[in-house]
């Protein structure tokens, strides 16, 4: 088997999406006679954990740890709250911000560049410069958010001959909350130096959506390929709510608060008694204080079912017994490119996807394509209420069922076997 060196900071027990992608990745690879070995921090401050996501390691594989710094425990001693939900990429708006939130963004900004998990780099490149002389490691693969991580591989790339693959859940500069962390010139040029850096040295750069390989090949003329986010496993069969469930899944960031679908719901609920009667609003992840203070605008509070964050294992249940699943996006051309890992745990749920976001939006697309629901602008009011009537008719009749197209390829496994292609094609 190829030795295979991955680097990643967000690992069980942390919760979330961030920490999906390279678990399933870790868990498929030695089908295809790659051998990871997996590095992670020892203890980190991760703003969400989920220690169901334990039984999910793998028993055969190498996980090494390295003790982190982390500023935000620091931090936490004068607001532990705030500091984990701008550790999670929870920016409340300019004017609802606390003096003490401006005061962490702007050293989140400008004194921890890339991040505040920059401190972690220094000794993980000693370790693991020992690792790759004793294993013989040629295949380095390292994968962000936190972009400190990417610094980890530039700098081994630097020191070795090995193959150095990064790897970008999400874009660097560009993402949406780079633009709140009340960033100096200096600091923006400094991002985007390293962001130049790292795509350039790198052998190889994977990405997760189309949008966000465009918006890099401006940057170099390294490979780049797009291997999207997945689902793993099968379907879960399940009894579907009786109430009309939509359910939301994640943070549901101030940012990409629905209001135009609370505005819909709310005419559909004094129009309809029958709908106002069996609608639930469930949502399940850290809510927006902008969201809460819409919902209650709209006269909805009623119907919402605010479970907080469960398990990853209960939400796959609690997805598969909805009626529909809301997936939201902020309205912005930067958006465009960003498809939520969660897009594909909802198309394995088979249930009908309700996708509000930007024109062009990638994840919008998918679901077009996969007519696994429908996908809305944020301002396509009378499209949206038609297509909720649809299926509230439908789900009256007990037929608000879906025939997708397509979403096998999405699966985790096969989408490690285009991974192990890639990172062969590294080595030959």
């Amino acid at each position: 088997m190829k030795k295979v060196l991955i680097v990643c900071y967000y690992w069980p027990p942390a919760g979330g999406p961030g920490v999906q992608r390279w678990l399933k990745f870790v868990k498929y690879l030695p089908e295809f006679d790659i051998e990871p070995i997996v590095f992670v921090p020892k203890n980190a401050n991760y703003p969400i954990i989920d220690d169901s996501l334990l039984k999910e390691i793998p028993k055969n594989i190498r996980v090494i740890k390295q003790n982190i710094f982390e500023p935000y425990g620091l931090a936490a001693i004068f607001s532990k709250k705030k500091t984990n939900r701008i550790s999670s990429g929870i920016i409340p708006k300019h004017e609802k911000q606390s003096v003490i939130e401006r005061l962490f963004l702007w050293i989140r900004g400008n004194f921890f560049i890339p991040d505040a998990r920059k401190y972690w780099v220094k000794p993980s490149v000693k370790t693991l410069s020992k690792l790759i002389k004793e294993e013989n490691i040629q295949t380095v693969v390292t994968t962000g958010p936190p972009h400190s991580v990417q610094l980890i591989g530039l700098k081994l790339k630097s020191k070795f001959n090995l193959n150095w693959v990064a790897d970008f859940r999400d874009p660097w500069t560009s993402i949406g909350y780079h633009k709140k962390l009340k960033l100096t010139e200096y600091s923006q040029q400094k991002h985007k130096i390293l962001e130049k850096q790292v795509l350039n040295f790198a052998d190889k750069v994977l990405v997760t959506s189309k949008a966000t390989k465009q918006e890099f090949e401006h940057i170099t003329s390294k490979p780049i390929e797009v291997i999207t986010n997945g689902y793993d496993g099968l379907k879960i069969e399940t009894t579907l709510d009786k109430s009309f469930t939509i359910s939301h899944i994640g943070s549901l960031l101030t940012d990409r608060n629905p209001v135009l679908l609370w505005e819909v719901l709310k005419e559909l609920c004094d129009s309809h008694q029958a709908f106002k009667k069996v609608l639930q609003i469930q949502l399940i992840g850290v809510i927006g204080d902008g969201v809460k203070e819409s919902l209650a605008q709209y006269g909805l509070c009623d119907v919402v079912f605010d479970r907080g964050y469960v398990s990853h294992s209960e939400v796959l249940t609690l997805q598969a017994k909805s009626q529909v699943l809301l997936l939201l996006e902020i309205d912005a051309a930067e958006t465009q490119g960003i498809i939520p890992g969660k897009l594909f745990e909802y198309l394995n749920a088979r249930r009908p996807i309700l996708a509000l976001g930007p024109i062009n939006w990638e994840a919008g697309a998918m679901v077009e394509e996969t007519k696994s629901g429908a996908s809305f602008t944020p301002k396509d009011k009378l499209g949206l209420k038609n297509v909720l009537l649809k299926w509230f008719n439908a789900y009256q009749k007990g037929e608000l069922i879906l025939n997708s197209e397509g979403i096998e390829n999405y699966s985790r496994r096969e989408l490690t076997r285009k991974l192990a292609k890639s990172i062969s094609w590294e080595s030959s």
